[in-house]
C-alpha cells in the first residue's frame, strides 16, 4: 500500500449508470481501487458491464475494483492495514468538506442513492464529510457526490 492511497468504496449502489459514473470519475483523478460491496453490480456480470460502459466509456476495464459482500467487513480490514474511513453523508455530525484534512491511505465510502450510508457503517468511520446543500435539495446523485469530493479531496 502506498501513503498516497485513494480508495472508494461503493456500497448499496443500484443505478449501474452511476457505478460506471463512479469508475470513470475514479480514472479521472487516479483512485487507486473501487470496493464494489452489497448489491452495487460489477463489470464481472456481463449485463452490468453493458449498462456501465454507457457512462464508464472504459474505464471499468482498467481502473483496479473488488467486490466483496460486506462493506463492514471490509472496513475493518482497511482500518487495520492503516487506512482512514470517511463516508460522505449529509447529517448534522458531518464536517463540511472543504474543511476536512484528508490523511492518507483514505478510503470514501459512497452510500446507497436513497437512504445513504447505513448507522452501522457510519459507526466504523474516522470521519463524516458533506457537502454543502444551498438550494432546496437536501442532497445530489451519488457520482456527482463522489465527482465533487474527488476533486477536494486530491486538491
Amino acid at each position: 500500500m502506498r501513503s498516497k492511497d485513494f480508495f472508494v468504496i461503493a456500497h448499496n449502489i443500484r443505478s449501474l449508470y452511476n457505478v460506471g459514473s463512479i469508475f470513470r470519475t475514479a480514472d479521472a483523478f487516479n483512485i487507486s481501487k473501487i470496493f464494489l460491496t452489497g448489491y452495487t453490480g460489477t463489470p464481472a456480470n456481463v449485463f452490468h458491464k453493458k449498462r456501465m460502459s454507457k457512462s464508464a466509456l472504459g474505464a471499468e476495464d482498467w481502473v483496479e475494483w473488488e467486490y466483496g459482500k460486506s462493506a463492514v467487513k471490509l472496513i475493518k480490514r482497511l482500518k487495520s492495514d492503516g487506512v482512514k474511513i470517511i463516508a460522505l453523508e449529509n447529517n448534522k455530525t458531518a464536517i463540511n468538506i472543504t474543511k476536512f484534512k484528508p490523511k492518507f491511505p483514505l478510503a470514501l465510502v459512497l452510500g446507497e442513492e436513497v437512504r445513504g450510508v447505513s448507522k452501522a457503517i457510519l459507526k466504523l468511520c474516522d470521519n463524516v464529510v458533506q457537502i454543502p446543500m444551498h438550494g432546496k435539495k437536501e442532497s445530489l446523485n451519488v457520482s456527482v457526490a463522489f465527482g465533487i469530493a474527488a476533486y477536494v479531496i486530491c486538491g
